[in-house]
């Protein structure tokens, strides 16, 4: 088993998308860091930190679960050392915590501005700058962003120039890493979804129930990080993935498993 002790750290891995990757490398006997904020369940968004880690050890892997705001550096500090501590080190980082909110300049409050870049790019960066000590000494270490690829094709940031903004912070540094750590051999890749994903931002931010139906489910993000995660890192880096060209470069073409509805028309992501 490729992942058999090999210790992944996912940011947000308490619902959605976060905890779907946690469950497919459970199942491959990874032991898994869920570093997310929820102790307490919202019924609008479902699951803690500590319900995940449930689930990751009845799906065979080994959890650890840590309240972790990747705004605060020292929580984050606080979890590496409660992973390495538990675990003996730190192999995979998975940067999925993010926050969205798809408005125009206008009506985008000051706050939110600030928490999305705080989550989404200063965030990201502290996590990956903490763990680094570890995952130079890691096992096939990998660092995974979940990011589109760069386009500044005025079109993709009309919208929502605020969250775009940060989105493509975070696909910059993931080729950013790639160069850095490429003497280090360890890779990093960013990874989007073609389609939308049925997530509580789906339901409850974006687009409802009716466009939870034009979606896929967070799994076919879960199969895409699995298949990447098992290439050598020093050989495939600098990556800005779509989750349907990974499942096809491994033959899996037929998506159809995927979709909220089966035969449903999907709904193309934001970003693609």
């Amino acid at each position: 088993m490729p992942f058999q002790n090999r210790t992944i750290l996912i940011t947000g891995a308490s619902r959605g998308i976060g905890k779907a990757m946690a469950l497919r490398l459970a199942k491959e006997g990874a032991n898994i860091v869920i570093a997310a904020k929820s102790i307490n369940e919202d019924p609008r968004l479902g699951g803690t930190i500590y319900s995940a880690a449930a689930e990751v050890e009845a799906a065979g892997g080994k959890a650890l679960a840590v309240q972790v705001d990747i705004r605060n550096e020292e929580q984050i500090q606080s979890a590496v050392q409660q992973a390495v501590e538990k675990f003996g080190g730190i192999d995979v980082v998975i940067n999925n915590a993010s926050a969205i909110q798809l408005t125009p300049t206008e009506q985008t409050d000051t706050k939110r501005f600030d928490l999305m870049h705080s989550i989404n790019v200063r965030g990201t960066f502290l996590v990956v700058k903490n763990c680094l000590p570890y995952l130079r000494k890691g096992k096939n270490p990998h660092i995974i962003t979940l990011s589109p690829p760069v386009n500044l094709d005025p079109k993709w940031m009309g919208g929502h120039i605020a969250y775009t903004l940060t989105k493509f912070s975070m696909s910059m540094l993931a080729l950013g890493w790639a160069a850095e750590l490429k003497g280090a051999g360890i890779a990093s890749n960013a990874l989007w979804p073609r389609t939308t994903i049925d997530t509580a931002a789906v339901r409850n931010l974006l687009g409802g129930e009716a466009l939870a139906k034009m979606s896929r489910t967070p799994d076919i993000i879960a199969d895409a990080v699995y298949f990447i995660l098992k290439k050598n890192a020093a050989q495939c880096s600098g990556h800005t993935f779509i989750d349907e060209e990974v499942l096809a470069a491994e033959g899996i073409t037929d998506l159809s498993k995927y979709s909220v509805v089966p035969g449903a028309h999907l709904y193309t992501d934001l970003f693609v």
